[in-house]
């Protein structure tokens, strides 16, 4: 830190501040000791943003007791990375500007590889959609680093602003209860429609939401173990601190109108740390509805989504689907989600009692390994679900404890018979890894 002020201070070339510059806040970084499937795709990438309207929400916010919840139409500003055509490099490209950090009040610049409104390259679209729903409170670049590997590999990722919910919005905690679920299908109907009739032409024909994935973080997880088929329990309806009068009896399990609600166009779903389970949101009658394919992620050491009781009681009570869950051991609730912490997030904000970075990081487990490992499971379990590619399964079908393993090579680095190490990790780097697989 004390080295890379002093630098960007000095009176040095342009050519060295420049190259220091573009060095700081990177979503992109991939490790020399990331998992095969970590790297970036083939696809160039394009990003642009959208604002949306959910047209007659109920405004939590303003519900008082004894009087009906009012309504108004919800905006949720999303971000979308898609696969683009190639374009000549300009001052600029990669740099997200102005993006707020967990404090709310800061906007950084974070640096990756999608060009700002680059063409679309639709030669081998439509491609699958995956929509991204970050924690309380965050925001739609929490998890850019996931969001720009992918669409690199072929897939349009739309990710969510929860209006309520961001570093500069948050608010009432019953409207994140509510919304997230609602937000997650909102946004899924209106990238269809966008397929077929996007003004500025750039998502006409690339987007094929019926091959549509699910990926959340915290409550963002919560909201896809809700919207994949985990209804909330009776009690959790009427939590005096829960969402206000009721309203969350919507998404309850056993509500006609919720099981109607299920969109086939889910076929898998990806779930970071998802809370609810130690707090009374979810039983094992209500998880017997997920039936769609979902990979859990957890640190083992988890305190605000709790491990076991926590995440691994999701995972085991989703009995009816196909599931995994990676375990990063000894990390905390930020296993594998977030960005890593920008630059800025390092000192102390005047408004936060903890240093921001705190927000990101793990007190064990590097922010850029984890992620790499997060985007080489994504991609390998995403690609069996969504593209149907069978060349995905090896792995995924794995030693359940990474330590068990045995890495056994020849000296031309062909592998021996009795090799039976992670598929895609080199010898040593799956350390401190559980994955573990349930069918129905």
């Amino acid at each position: 830190m004390t080295l890379l002020t002093a630098g960007l201070g000095a009176a040095a070339p342009v050519a060295a501040q420049d190259t220091t510059a573009a060095a700081i806040n990177r979503i992109d970084t991939i490790r020399p000791d990331a998992p095969a499937l970590a790297a970036y795709g083939k696809q160039a990438i394009g990003v642009k943003t959208l604002s949306l309207s959910h047209a007659g929400q109920l405004d939590i916010l303003k519900a008082k007791a004894g009087e009906p919840i009012p309504t108004y139409d919800r905006p949720l500003t999303v971000e979308v990375w898609y696969p683009a055509k190639a374009v000549a490099a300009k001052p600029g490209d990669g740099e997200y500007r102005g993006v707020f950090v967990r404090d709310g009040k800061i906007g950084v610049t974070l640096r990756g590889k999608a060009v700002r409104d680059a063409p679309p390259d639709a030669a081998a679209g439509p491609y699958p959609l995956l929509i991204v729903s970050h924690g309380y409170p965050g925001n739609r670049f929490l998890l850019s680093h996931l969001a720009e590997n992918l669409a690199s590999k072929g897939y349009v990722v739309a990710s969510i602003d929860h209006t309520d919910s961001t570093y500069s919005d948050q608010a009432a905690f019953g409207s994140t209860l509510l919304n997230r679920p609602l937000d997650q299908l909102f946004v899924l109907g209106e990238m269809a429609r966008l397929n077929t009739s996007d003004p500025s032409g750039t998502l006409k024909g690339m987007v094929n939401a019926d091959l549509t994935g699910l990926i959340g973080y915290s409550m963002g997880g919560y909201g896809v173990v809700n919207t994949i088929g985990g209804g909330f329990t009776a009690a959790s309806v009427g939590f005096p601190w829960g969402a206000p009068q009721g309203s969350l009896a919507v998404r309850q399990a056993g509500n006609p109108a919720y099981v109607a609600s299920m969109d086939k166009r889910i076929k898998a779903a990806i779930a970071f740390a998802p809370w609810g389970w130690t707090r009374g949101f979810w039983d094992a009658a209500g998880l017997a509805g997920i039936t769609t394919p979902v990979f859990f992620v957890a640190g083992s050491v988890d305190d605000v989504s709790g491990y076991a009781p926590g995440v691994r009681n999701i995972f085991e009570a989703s009995v009816n689907a196909p599931r995994y869950l990676l375990t990063y051991e000894n990390a905390n609730h930020n296993a594998g989600a977030p960005m890593p912490p920008p630059l800025e997030t390092w000192k102390p904000a005047p408004n936060l009692k903890f240093i921001p970075a705190e927000h990101y990081i793990d007190a064990v487990w590097d922010n850029v390994r984890m992620n790499n490992i997060a985007q080489h499971f994504a991609t390998a379990f995403l690609g069996k679900y969504l593209k149907n590619d069978a060349g995905m399964d090896a792995y995924l079908d794995l030693v359940e404890k990474a330590k068990d393993g045995k890495f056994s090579a020849q000296e031309d680095g062909s592998f021996k018979a009795d090799h039976t190490y992670w598929k895609g990790f080199a010898a040593r780097t799956a350390a401190g890894l559980t994955l573990e697989h349930r069918k129905p």
